[in-house]
């Protein structure tokens, strides 16, 4: 995977583990920072020795309906959990499959989960589903459809997405996959940052069979073991984000900060990226906002609060604490603080503020960090 589609080098793999760099959306290719490098592979079997020799700390795997060897079977995951390798699965039957809508999807999401129970797979475990081809933003109604069937049988919490930059970008944004790995074939250049797994160099041979190199970008990838899900880190999540363009600040009105820089956010709460939300619940939370805000009359009144909105419909909403604020020269430094809150299954956390003077201003700096816990 993929078969087209970018320039392809063909090399014996040795004990070649990738150098570790830092991962940006839009970053050339090879540019990652404390990723984990893995294998994927279908129907040749490089086999554990040479796995592990390799340097591959997970391997990617087939389900399908393809019944001539390329899947996954129940004594490989034991022989590769045995070896201490971590599994990930990805369906795929035909590489344009994502286009038969939602039925194909539910089809499909069905004898995945039955595959993949049988191969010893906890029932938490996300399964990707292939989109092996350069899919076109017009194409993207019917990936959507697709992913929408998988997750009617899956739930949309597992349901992953593979492929190049443009349907892996899409699909996030619309929330129809809550997984992704991305391939460099067809992202001209580009990586979306909020992708788990980066597949970035095909067609290598590992023992005698042909290997793709992947390196996941997330502490949680999706990864398992025969029975075995990675035990929960009992830290804190912790997400940083910050306002390094100026946007306007009308008069009188709440207005959401959105956010245009990532500076932290390793599961991925920032969904939509540039935008408001900086948290999904459920979960309990600790945050710390600040804004400056230009353009305002000493004196002016400025307000600050944190809001829950429905996922599904972002016009409900419950508002927490409010916290007033006086400019006390052009620019109005504030800073809110929430230490202890909880967010409710399927809402997003967002941070807004409103200024009362007579005339429009803009916030022209922020960041926002929070803590937060699951369970």
């Amino acid at each position: 995977m993929p078969g087209s589609g970018a320039e392809r080098i063909i090399a014996e793999t040795v004990a070649i583990a990738p150098p570790e760099l830092h991962d940006v959306t839009d970053a050339p290719y090879g540019e990652a920072l404390m990723s984990v490098f893995g294998i994927d592979y279908s129907w040749g079997r490089p086999g554990t020795a040479a796995l592990k020799k390799a340097g591959a700390k997970f391997v990617c795997r087939y389900l399908s309906d393809d019944p001539s060897g390329k899947n996954l079977t129940r004594a490989e995951a034991d022989e590769l959990s045995a070896a201490g390798i971590w599994v990930v699965v990805v369906w795929e039957s035909a590489k344009d499959r994502a286009l038969a809508g939602r039925s194909g999807g539910t089809a499909d999401a069905k004898a995945a989960a039955a595959q993949a129970t049988a191969c010893g797979m906890p029932g938490d475990r996300p399964i990707y589903f292939a989109v092996d081809f350069d899919a076109t933003a017009a194409q993207q109604s019917k990936i959507n459809a697709y992913l929408d069937g998988a997750a009617s049988v899956i739930g949309q919490r597992r349901v992953g997405v593979y492929g190049g930059y443009g349907p892996v970008k899409r699909s996030l944004d619309a929330g129809k996959a809550a997984w992704a790995w991305q391939t460099y074939a067809w992202s001209g250049g580009k990586w979306d940052s909020r992708a788990h797994i980066q597949q970035y160099l095909n067609e290598q041979v590992l023992n005698g069979a042909a290997v793709d190199h992947d390196r996941a970008m997330k502490d949680d990838y999706g990864q398992w073991r025969v029975g075995v899900t990675p035990a929960r880190d009992p830290a804190p999540g912790y997400v940083s984000v910050g306002v390094t363009t100026a946007r306007p600040l009308p008069p009188g009105r709440w207005t959401n900060v959105s956010w245009d820089k990532d500076y932290a956010d390793g599961a991925h709460q920032h969904a939509d990226e540039g935008g408001p939300s900086i948290l999904w619940g459920p979960a309990k939370y600790a945050l710390t906002a600040s804004v400056t805000i230009r353009g305002l009359a000493a004196g002016t009144a400025v307000r600050a609060r944190a809001i829950e909105v429905v996922a599904s419909d972002v016009s409900e909403f419950d508002a927490g604490p409010v916290q007033s604020f006086t400019a006390a020269a052009e620019d109005a430094h504030v800073l809110y603080a929430l230490p202890a809150d909880g967010i409710g299954k399927d809402r997003r956390l967002r941070f807004q503020v409103m200024q009362l003077g007579p005339a429009e201003a803009s916030i022209v700096a922020g960041a926002a960090k929070l803590l937060y816990w699951r369970g």
